[in-house]
């Protein structure tokens, strides 16, 4: 068998450099962050399709009950509209105790529900509002679509759970009130700008929903060229704060959803790491897809990014905390005041317990 020239071999060499420098990256898949477990997947989407199949269900309208006469000819009483308050964690529920005096004397209208990491070591007992109120959590990451999951996951949770949740709030464990109970509630029912009237009235969700930001065009390609396409073109592609209080026809098409599900898990590139934040683009693009006029576009919650640190916000210590921050923070330039901020230091939670009575949880 002869062998081939030294010299052919080079050559040979040679000519395919420039084919493996310029098809190399192409024929090579791009890195991208880890993806959500396929498990994980199939676990959720029989959680989703039993809380869809049920909100379809006649008697799972608040109203249901309305609908049918009793036994005297009379007309029941409907329930009252409830708040499902959503705690999305991956530490402890510090401020709990600041919670308890908000929720006091209106157990009645309202639900908790609570998604801890796995692997949060949460260490302290639950106070009494929050005892037995933990779901089923899964693993959740920044950069990564199992954000979006365990809001999901609570939204469906509170969706099985009770019938009578209205509206949904999604807030971490640095979330606290700036305003009592009944004020958060009287925003969520006589909102003015509700389309309807009566019991047909469709209330608005409360959800940022911005179509510009400095970043946007980043994280679009975050997952790389065209992969949000034709689903998701860039021009419908939105961004908003994490946290929202939704609707409950709202809450229902977020965990009804399919189609846009598929592009925002689509993990991101590793590259793009520092651009990744699906969790604020998903719920704002569904929903000024499905039904913009809908939405205030604004949120409750307040959040100072001035001087953010690595995609966080500022993060409230003890001595900034007073009645005059409180105030301050109650300002929007919605039609209605904030009712909850972030982010606060667990270092803050004695101070704000001390003008709890006196300033936040008066009108």
């Amino acid at each position: 068998m002869a062998y081939a020239s030294p010299y052919v071999l080079s050559f040979l060499l040679l000519l395919s450099m420039p084919a493996v420098y310029y098809l190399g990256p192409r024929l090579l898949l791009p890195r991208t962050l880890p993806a959500i477990p396929d498990a994980d997947e199939t676990e959720d989407l029989a959680l989703f399709r039993r809380a869809v199949l049920l909100s379809a269900a006649p008697s799972a309208g608040a109203g249901a009950a309305a609908s049918s006469f009793g036994v005297f000819g009379r007309r029941p009483q409907a329930p009252r509209p409830k708040v499902a308050f959503l705690f999305l964690t991956n530490s402890d529920l510090v401020f709990a105790p600041l919670w308890e005096k908000f929720f006091a004397g209106h157990h009645g209208l309202l639900n908790l529900y609570v998604h801890a990491d796995p692997a949060a070591n949460l260490t302290l007992p639950p106070t009494p509002s929050f005892r037995g109120r933990v779901i089923r959590g899964k693993a959740t990451a920044r950069a990564s679509a199992t954000l979006i999951s365990a809001a999901r996951r609570l939204l469906a949770t509170a969706l099985l759970d009770d019938p009578a949740n209205r509206f949904f709030a999604l807030l971490s464990q640095s979330c606290v009130p700036l305003l009592p109970f009944p004020a958060l509630y009287r925003t969520l029912l006589t909102d003015n700008n509700a389309a309807g009237a009566g019991r047909h009235r469709r209330h608005r969700s409360f959800i940022e929903i911005l179509d510009s930001e400095p970043t946007l065009h980043a994280r679009y390609y975050a997952r790389g060229d065209n992969v949000m396409l034709p689903e998701v073109p860039f021009d419908r592609f939105r961004v908003g704060s994490q946290f929202f209080v939704l609707a409950r026809r709202h809450a229902v098409m977020v965990v009804r959803d399919r189609r846009l599900w598929n592009k925002f898990k689509a993990p991101c590139l590793v590259k793009e790491k520092d651009s990744c934040y699906p969790e604020e683009h998903y719920f704002p693009t569904l929903l000024d897809m499905q039904d913009p006029d809908g939405c205030t576009k604004y949120t409750l919650t307040r959040v100072n990014w001035t001087d953010a640190v690595g995609g966080h916000p500022h993060t409230y210590q003890p001595e900034e905390v007073s009645g005059d921050l409180i105030r301050e923070l109650r300002k929007s330039n919605g039609t209605y005041s904030h009712m909850f901020a972030r982010k606060f230091a667990p270092e803050t939670l004695a101070p704000l317990m001390e003008i709890a009575d006196s300033v936040i949880l008066r009108d």
